[in-house]
């Protein structure tokens, strides 16, 4: 079932930045957990087919996550997270970049700097994201490996989760 709720994508080339903005009908407490505990994140923060899993999590002020994007031929594709700012409910700010199982960064293939701000209307939640790259290449880079195919594909699984909750 396609959601009928809020998902806007748009590319500014000029400031390396990917902007979306994503609507789910859910609380706020829900929401914010979605994207803050690993037990949620892993049902939903990879495109199926797909699967996250988690190796570690301190969702804290300097802390990281490192998971893995398992495909269905058990190929392990690994990201790490580094959380540099949270404001509870309202906002938090990460650098995250692929990596191997240890989480030492691939450096072919540079960070994302995420800035994710969550906000309510009405009975619904937005989340606003901007995604800075260091480099135009790099960010035409990810918007050519699928992102925005494989992020809208995550958004749709975080979807059932919450009409799971219903």
């Amino acid at each position: 079932m396609k959601s009928n709720l809020l998902m806007n994508f748009t590319l500014d080339k000029e400031n390396k930045t990917v902007h979306v903005k994503r609507g789910f009908n859910a609380s706020l407490d829900h929401v914010w957990s979605a994207w803050t505990e690993a037990e949620i994140l892993d049902q939903w923060w990879a495109p199926a087919p797909f699967k996250s899993k988690t190796k570690s999590m301190q969702f804290e002020v300097g802390g990281r996550r490192l998971y893995a994007m398992v495909g269905p031929d058990n190929q392990e594709r690994w990201g790490s997270i580094d959380y540099s700012s949270i404001s509870p409910k309202t906002n938090f700010k990460y650098a995250a970049a692929f990596c191997d199982s240890n989480g030492i960064a691939d450096s072919n293939m540079g960070s994302s700097y995420w800035d994710i701000t969550f906000s309510e209307q009405g009975n619904s939640v937005i989340v606003d994201i901007a995604i800075k790259r260091d480099s135009l290449s790099e960010l035409e880079k990810i918007i050519e490996m699928g992102f925005k195919q494989g992020f809208t594909s995550a958004m749709e699984s975080l979807d059932k989760i919450f009409e799971a909750q219903k």
